[in-house]
């Protein structure tokens, strides 16, 4: 059962609810908490968008643990390694600025921390195995998150 709900969206969306809580609790409203928080969580979602376009285009799952298909390193994966996980990143600044819930920002290091070592690290021995030096080649000159 754990298994069937470990999937990234699920801690998104539990760090998303912990950081509305925190809102509520603790709110800190800045002038313009309303208007960056809309940009970001705007970026957040047109970013996830055209990276899983892009890997649909390129026909590879977008499913953490599942092996790849092809490797996808144009567009937006010339940024990042990990355009959707950034995204994610993105998207939840976004959400915690426009609920007034400044004070879970630090508990995006945690999200960071945890996308890392649940799927990113498994996700990229997945690459290495499967593509080799190409994937190492787009490795070392890739960043991982940005």
């Amino acid at each position: 059962m754990a298994k069937d709900v470990d999937f990234p969206p699920v801690w998104l969306a539990g760090f998303a609810a912990i950081g509305g809580l925190f809102g509520r609790a603790f709110p800190v409203h800045l002038a313009l908490n309303d208007v960056v928080g809309s940009i970001l969580i705007l970026l957040g979602l047109v970013l996830m968008v055209i990276a899983a376009l892009q890997m649909m285009v390129a026909r590879t799952t977008v499913i953490p643990r599942r092996n790849p298909d092809a490797m996808v390193t144009g567009g937006v994966f010339r940024l990042s390694r990990n355009p959707i996980y950034l995204a994610d990143v993105i998207l939840l600044i976004g959400l915690y600025v426009a609920w007034d819930a400044l004070i879970a920002l630090p508990m995006i290091a945690v999200f960071i921390y945890v996308i890392q070592s649940r799927f990113i690290l498994d996700e990229e021995a997945r690459l290495s195995e499967l593509f080799g030096e190409e994937y190492d080649a787009y490795r070392a000159k890739t960043r991982r998150w940005l």
